[in-house]
């Protein structure tokens, strides 16, 4: 059934009174951007496209889904002006009546689809969401279309602002030359040997880090191959980190913070390949489900995005910097030159270098994003695996459930653990910083 809502709406010349004939709360749902946000994780996967890239992905879909949509609450205030390179965004016509949430949901959809290859599946979910939004709430055609309209102009401007990141510039630079003289060296692992990935990521353009090197971490313990080392203890942790009563409890981390989007698998001459939500993707979904829990509005789960998903690029563009700066050789190819051939870590080991962790450092990026727009303690159940057969865990804080994430690379097998605390604290800065460089809301 229709409701009728009367909305005061302010505008410069004074208060004028107009009639909503359409269910509003049905055309603000949230749940709408909700479903967005899983669609675009689905192309994602679909597409294959690395961690990194990803994270890029998200951030500007989540920027423009944001500022298109932040109109609805009067207590939200642009980024532009804050992040250095954004200066302006198209505004809505005063004295006309807008869905803010669909403009919001249309430019986070447009900005998503432009960045992603699979564009005949985000044409097919955005048809049927649309049909579904326009048949629930009865939005009247004018509204709709200049709602449409609106979230085109600003899903534009924000594609107009990718193109001077440097990211097409980085898909031209020179691959990764391995130095194989030097055993401390990073090297590319068993079982596909695939050339380092993504080591000109310091180069895409920030939000709102100084520099990639910003908050570059301290370096990890000398390598050093005797027996009693600094170095040599760090990589027998990694031997036995699934040792012990716990070890099922041990693996079951592993397995469910691995986020591999592309997990090869060798059986005599085939291969073949599982597919599944990178680390971004878990978090972008971690998000959604703290936004459902909270009943937020759209303007507070866009903020939740948002933070997420810069702290995920600013962390992914942080950490490969010190990847590529320290160039450190994994535990795979430690362990199997000096003391065992044929051992294999828990979980494949990913094709760049080691230290500082990746899962750490964006894990805690966006998990201090999300403790800023929800506060402290917030307890949730995480089920973002359990559609690729992992039970749902439980954790009382964002912080908490990053802390295992990060644990999780010990126990796969992947990482020594100074790459892990020194990761953790690496995205701390990260996120912390975000926090003080950009406000979504107004100062009371």
């Amino acid at each position: 059934m229709k409701h009728t809502y009367i909305l005061l709406c302010s505008l410069a010349f004074g208060m004028l009174a107009c009639q909503k004939d359409y269910d509003q709360a049905e055309a603000e749902n949230p749940e709408y951007l909700h479903r967005s946000v899983y669609a675009l994780n689905e192309i994602i996967i679909h597409d294959i496209f690395s961690p990194p890239v990803a994270s890029r992905i998200y951030a500007y879909s989540s920027l423009a889904g944001f500022e298109a949509g932040r109109h609805a609450d009067s207590s939200t205030q642009s980024l532009a002006g804050q992040i250095p390179w954004l200066t302006q965004f198209p505004q809505p016509e005063a004295g006309q009546e807008y869905c803010f949430p669909l403009a919001g949901v249309h430019a986070f959809l447009t900005v998503g689809k432009a960045l992603t290859f699979s564009e005949d599946m985000m044409d097919e979910f955005r048809e049927g969401l649309y049909a579904e939004w326009k048949k629930k709430s009865g939005i009247r055609k004018e509204v709709f279309d200049r709602s449409i309209a609106y979230g085109t102009a600003v899903g534009q401007a924000v594609i107009e602002h990718t193109k001077k990141d440097n990211y097409k510039e980085t898909r031209t630079f020179p691959k990764f030359t391995v130095d194989e003289s030097d055993p401390e060296r990073w090297q590319p692992t068993p079982p596909d040997y695939k050339d380092a990935a993504e080591p000109h990521w310091s180069k895409i353009r920030p939000f709102t880090l100084d520099s990639a090197g910003q908050f570059l971490p301290p370096p990890p313990p000398k390598f050093d191959t005797s027996k009693g080392s600094l170095f040599y203890k760090t990589v027998e942790e990694v031997l036995y980190a699934l040792d012990g009563a716990d070890r099922a409890e041990r693996e079951e981390i592993a397995y469910f913070w691995d986020d591999n989007p592309f997990v090869s698998h060798h059986a005599g001459h085939v291969m073949f390949a599982d597919k599944k939500v990178t680390p971004g993707g878990h978090w972008m979904n971690i998000a959604m489900l703290a936004s459902r829990m909270e009943k937020a509005d759209y303007a507070k789960s866009s903020e939740a995005y948002l933070y997420t998903a810069i702290g995920l690029l600013e962390g992914f563009i942080s950490c490969w910097h010190a990847k590529y700066h320290y160039n450190l050789v994994r535990p795979e190819t430690y362990i199997n030159k000096y003391i065992n051939q044929d051992w294999r870590p828990f979980l494949q080991t990913p094709a760049f270098p080691e230290h500082t962790s990746g899962h750490s450092v964006i894990s805690r990026a966006s998990s201090e994003g999300l403790t800023y727009v929800f506060g402290d303690n917030f307890a949730f159940n995480d089920t973002t695996n359990v559609e690729y057969g992992r039970t749902a865990r439980n954790f009382k804080s964002f912080i908490q459930a990053s802390d295992e994430a990060s644990i999780s690379r010990l126990y796969g097998g992947i990482h020594y653990r100074p790459a892990l605390d020194l990761g953790a604290e690496q995205g701390r800065k990260v996120g912390q910083w975000i926090q003080q460089k950009i406000r979504t809301r107004r100062k009371e």
